[in-house]
């Protein structure tokens, strides 16, 4: 037996499963050399998930992380002679025609991601599945390179783990569960075991189900819950008897009965001579808290596998029963179904990257099988370099504030999350449920009294609109078409386009509460921000001076855009989105421990300053009847880009002259016991409360102003996204070699462009007002557009602007394609749709000085 380690570069607890197999394999391909592996079972694990997992991947999905994770796995998998590309269908039944359409949305996604799936009709559906009655659906995606690691995830776990073993680089430890680790002054120093303790400055988690135990040992929450998942075994069935399959038939999903259905192959295989089917709860699913699992002496079959009650499936096994005859026909292996336990979170995003609350330690947790490998590499280069390959934001456990880590916030939000594993279609504005009113700005009671229509965005509390304006629509409703696909209309109120109009006419208000605000101070204040901005916000940089600014990766890409004011020699204000601002101040001091810079103080000040944007063409007259000194706000006196204290109706305000919405104005910053007193000043001058729709989307698109992590990504860098400074700055900055590269370059090899949707009928001739994202198409080929680098074109945000009347998009452009006046094609739910090239690079299509769209 090995002697027990005493040190180690890195620690690995949930060494047995296949994503902490896989974060071992990954590390030691990158260079580590002293790894130790713990699991409280036998390795690889046969306790976990991965050894009972259902093992099937389908490469379909909404979102670019999901796409390259899997199918970087099936190719990981294939390559090591562990896969079995079968193929998978999903269907849609005859009369839901809301499935039909999200197999056409997820073939449009699969396009613009990279994924091959294409629709198919009833009959290649039950030609490839002779088991469907396909009298009852009315077609189904079909996935070529979905199919079945086999024989199974477990023991590719245990290959992987013994490779690694015999390398000499990782000692794994059964049976050695975590019972301490050590954290001091805020960073790992070690994990104790019962065999001994390990000094280690890393600590991974891939420890699945049982993920938040070891997180809190370390003193970090992990917003992750156990969901029973029922999954039921029929047979015997030996269609594929004498064959040597672990799999004869496609994988089927039936996700508008929440279900899925695959055969396990030749009867002489290990599981096989079966059909297998699974479901998803979609009304009460059954959390487990991770402390509630049971050990393994007290389980019947295994502590991640519970007995299963008929009451959970019956409604839905009845309707399989429908779809696939079969399963009635064949006997119910009682014995062997179970409720197998998986892993849901906040926001059904995995969770890894180094914990916000204790310096190395980091996590792998909440991937399925299919993302494994995947998920294995992206941390692995995360950990080892920096940086995945794309950009983790989605994944990133720092996106989360403390609040949304909260033991009742994690539990609501995961069960949401699990009515909607296998939801028929999840529209890209869903809001949720839980969770709700935690965070609401001072404002939040005149919003409540106008009717407003609320959405959440970090906790926020945020109005898209107000129904008391539904009486602009008198006066703009020629100017704000109506939304007659359900699609486009849903989780959108029309009011919120006539807002956008009256404050281009007059003056508006928009709640800006949800922004994060931290107010730095101290020797170091300076050296860190200059450090960590390509603009220049130190030096000679006047107090008062704002300054719109980046913070890059180390090759250059766009990990954050945000506002940085002076307020003094060495005091800055940051203003950050709220969507982004926890990720922004994890990075912040993070680079600051990096750089030993130690002297200076961050006060934050999200929760206490509320902000309200005044903007329009009588932003200025407005503020001005309020002001007690009217010329204080006068042109000269208050240039663009600057800010300072002033007193409206005696009130104290910051004010900060910017605008996100092209009309002159400002942000108004203050006490949150002054919010009310400001909001009604201001509402009894008559200006019109304005919802965050017009900031956030529409007359942001008009105005081609970009937003962090849907438009700016570090896939893509400054010069790209039309948004690199005209001098490099004198003083070093984080990225600046890259960004010099970059900068050195004849042509890039993108460009974010403007586009605009030429004409929106569909087949039907019913206007169509696009939402999410959307394959770029060659309109020769109808081929997704690619650049040098393999990234594909797609439309990264939509909106409709009422000032231009026409629907505006954001997309990078491989750069002989990136031709102003150029029509391509956008593919949304199936059809094809004509999209104009408006604007390479950054070029607004709004002008409000001449009140009107530029040509």
């Amino acid at each position: 037996m090995a002697t027990f380690p005493t040190q180690a570069d890195a620690v690995i607890i949930g060494q047995g499963g296949i994503v902490g197999a896989s974060v071992a394999h990954h590390l030691i391909e990158l260079g580590w050399s002293n790894l130790v592996g713990l699991d409280k079972s036998s390795i690889p694990s046969d306790i976990g998930s991965t050894a009972h997992a259902s093992d099937f991947c389908f490469m379909t999905a909404h979102d670019k992380m999901s796409c390259y994770t899997t199918t970087y796995s099936q190719r990981f998998f294939e390559a090591r002679g562990h896969y079995a590309r079968i193929g998978g269908l999903e269907v849609a039944r005859v009369g839901d025609d809301e499935r039909m359409a999200e197999l056409a949305r997820k073939v449009a996604s699969g396009k613009a991601f990279g994924t091959r799936a294409r629709l198919v009709d009833p009959d290649e559906a039950a030609e490839r599945f002779p088991l469907l009655d396909k009298t009852l659906i009315q077609g189904a995606l079909w996935d070529p390179d979905a199919g079945l690691v086999v024989p199974r995830s477990q023991q590719v776990a245990g290959e992987l783990i013994e490779e690694a073993k015999a390398s000499g680089k990782l000692a794994a430890f059964a049976d050695t569960p975590a019972l301490a680790i050590d954290v001091r002054d805020g960073r790992v120093h070690g994990v104790e075991t019962a065999k001994g303790y390990i000094a280690t400055p890393v600590v991974i988690v891939t420890s699945g189900i049982w993920g938040p135990l070891p997180a809190a040992l370390g003193g970090a929450a992990l917003p992750l819950m156990p969901v029973e998942h029922p999954l039921l075994f029929f047979g015997p069935f030996d269609t594929f008897a004498g064959t040597g399959k672990e799999i004869g038939y496609p994988l089927l999903r039936d996700q508008g009965n929440s279900a899925y259905l695959r055969d396990t192959g030749d009867p002489a295989t290990t599981e096989g001579g079966q059909l297998e089917w699974g479901y998803y709860e979609t009304r009460e699913p059954r959390l487990v808290r991770p402390s509630e699992i049971l050990e393994r002496h007290q389980a019947r079959l295994s502590p991640s596998m519970r007995d299963l009650e008929l009451d959970q499936v019956m409604h839905a096994f009845e309707r399989a029963i429908e779809l696939t005859p079969v399963l009635g026909e064949l006997g119910w292996d009682e014995k062997h179904s179970f409720n197998g336990l998986l892993s849901v979170t906040n926001d059904g995003g995995s969770l890894l990257g180094e914990s916000p609350e204790t310096r190395g330690l980091w996590f792998c947790e909440a991937v399925w099988v299919k993302d494994g490998p995947g998920m294995g590499k992206v941390l692995a280069d995360w950990l080892t370099t920096g940086h995945p390959a794309l950009d983790p934001f989605g994944i990133d456990i720092a996106r989360f504030y403390p609040v949304q880590k909260t033991p009742d916030y994690v539990y609501g939000r995961c069960q949401e999350i699990a009515r909607k594993i296998y939801d028929p279609a999840v529209h890209p504005r869903e809001p949720f449920e839980s969770g709700r009113n935690l965070r609401r700005g001072p404002f939040w009671p005149r919003e409540v009294e106008l009717g407003g229509h609320f959405m959440e965005a970090a906790g926020w509390e945020r109005a898209h609109g107000y129904a008391a304006n539904d009486r602009l629509l008198e006066r703009y409703g020629d100017r704000v078409p109506e939304r007659p696909a359900e699609w486009d209309a849903r989780h959108f109120w029309r009011v919120s386009n006539a807002e956008h109009l009256a404050l281009s006419d007059d003056v508006g208000m928009i709640n800006l509460s949800h922004f994060a605000i931290f107010d730095l101070r101290g020797p170091d204040a300076e050296a860190l921000l200059e450090y960590l901005s390509v603009a220049k916000v130190g030096g000679d940089t006047p107090i008062g001076k704002g300054v719109y600014t980046h913070f890059l990766d180390q090759l250059g890409g766009i990990h954050s855009d945000l506002t940085i004011v002076r307020l003094a020699a060495d005091a800055y204000r940051v203003i950050c989105g709220g969507d982004t601002g926890h990720r922004d101040l994890v990075w912040l001091t993070r680079q600051a421990e990096a750089r030993g810079l130690t002297r200076w103080h961050l006060e934050d000040r999200t929760d206490s300053l509320a902000t309200l944007g005044v903007w329009g063409p009588n932003a200025r007259r407005t503020l001005q009847a309020l002001a007690d000194d009217p010329e204080a706000l006068s042109v000269e006196r208050f240039p663009f880009a600057t800010a300072r204290e002033i007193r409206l109706g005696g009130l104290p305000v910051w004010a900060f002259r910017i605008s996100y919405v092209g009309e002159q104005g400002w942000e108004l910053y203050v006490p949150f016991s002054y919010g009310l007193a400001l909001w009604d000043r201001l509402f009894a001058l008559g200006v019109t409360p304005v919802g965050i729709e017009t900031y956030a989307n529409s007359r942001r698109l008009e105005k081609s102003l970009r937003l962090q992590n849907v438009d700016l990504l570090t896939e893509y860098n400054l010069y790209e996204a039309g948004l690199a400074r005209p001098k490099v700055k004198a003083a070093d900055f984080h990225g600046k070699a890259a960004y010099l590269e970059q900068r050195g370059r004849d042509r890039q090899p993108a460009y974010l462009c403007t586009l605009t949707l030429e004409d929106p009928r569909d087949a039907r001739g019913q206007p169509r007002f696009p939402v999410g994202q959307a394959p770029i198409l060659d309109p020769e080929s109808g081929d997704v557009l690619v650049d040098a680098l393999g990234r594909r074109s797609y439309i990264t945000s939509f909106a409709f602007g009422p000032s231009v009347g026409k629907t505006i998009a954001l997309g990078y452009l491989p750069t002989e394609a990136a031709r102003e006046g150029d029509t391509l094609l956008m593919e949304y739910f199936g059809e094809h749709y004509p999209m104009r090239i408006a604007a390479v690079g950054y070029k607004p299509l709004y002008d409000p000085e001449n009140r009107r769209p530029k040509s």
